[in-house]
């Protein structure tokens, strides 16, 4: 008997479109899995991503606040400069002094004191006076140095070498010396008082008048009737 109707699938059809069906619903549950793994590595990846995101940003914050803290800190003042050494040095004059042996003569001797009232320690390079004939040595000779909060005697002896050039009467005479400490060196004029330009104005007078009486006094010619 012959017709037409609907046509039977071929053998081994249905084996294959079951493969098939098989082939995509496991494609499908892989996507599917993928799919639901695909978030949770996204949010590992954002997690890690913003905790390195905060490290980063607390250390510049931590960075920032350090050097807020070091610019406005409590600054420590520089130390102060010492003084200058003529502001810190005081010379008295105290009395005459025996003249040293073996000064020449028309020498003589006076003691003047030193003091050092704060600062670092000040050293004496030199000590003079204005006179110009006079010299003068010192004893302890310089450069010496006196410490701060002491004293220090020093006896000074002047020699005439000029009568002519010396003061008949010293009014007010002084002494410059020559300082030097750790911040400067200065040349200070001393005023010793009073009391020193007595004596000294005494001393250049006994030291002049003994050279004039002990020169030779010139011969008178008595010229006679002729």
């Amino acid at each position: 008997m012959s017709g037409i109707g609907p046509l039977e699938p071929g053998e081994g059809t249905h084996e294959r479109e079951a493969g098939w069906a098989q082939g995509r619903a496991s494609a499908a549950g892989a996507a599917a899995r993928t799919a639901g793994r695909t978030p949770g590595v996204l949010r590992a990846l954002y997690a890690r991503h913003r905790r390195a995101t905060v490290a980063v940003a607390a250390g510049a914050v931590l960075l920032a606040g350090g050097g807020t803290l070091y610019a406005t800190r409590p600054q420590q003042p520089p130390p102060p400069e010492p003084p200058y050494p003529a502001q810190v040095v005081e010379v008295t004059y105290l009395h005459g002094a025996a003249t040293p042996a073996g000064a020449p003569p028309r020498s003589f001797s006076f003691t003047l004191l030193l003091t050092v009232e704060s600062g670092p320690p000040v050293t004496v390079t030199r000590v003079t006076q204005p006179y110009a004939g006079l010299s003068l040595t010192t004893d302890p000779r310089t450069p010496f140095e006196t410490q701060v909060d002491s004293a220090r005697k020093i006896t000074i002896t002047m020699h005439v070498t000029e009568c002519g050039k010396v003061p008949k009467d010293a009014g007010l005479p002084f002494l410059e010396v020559t300082l030097r400490n750790a911040r400067a060196i200065q040349i200070h004029s001393f005023i010793p008082g009073s009391r020193y330009a007595q004596h000294l104005s005494r001393a250049l007078k006994v030291s002049c008048s003994n050279i004039s009486a002990s020169s030779p006094k010139p011969s008178r010619r008595l010229n006679g009737p002729g």
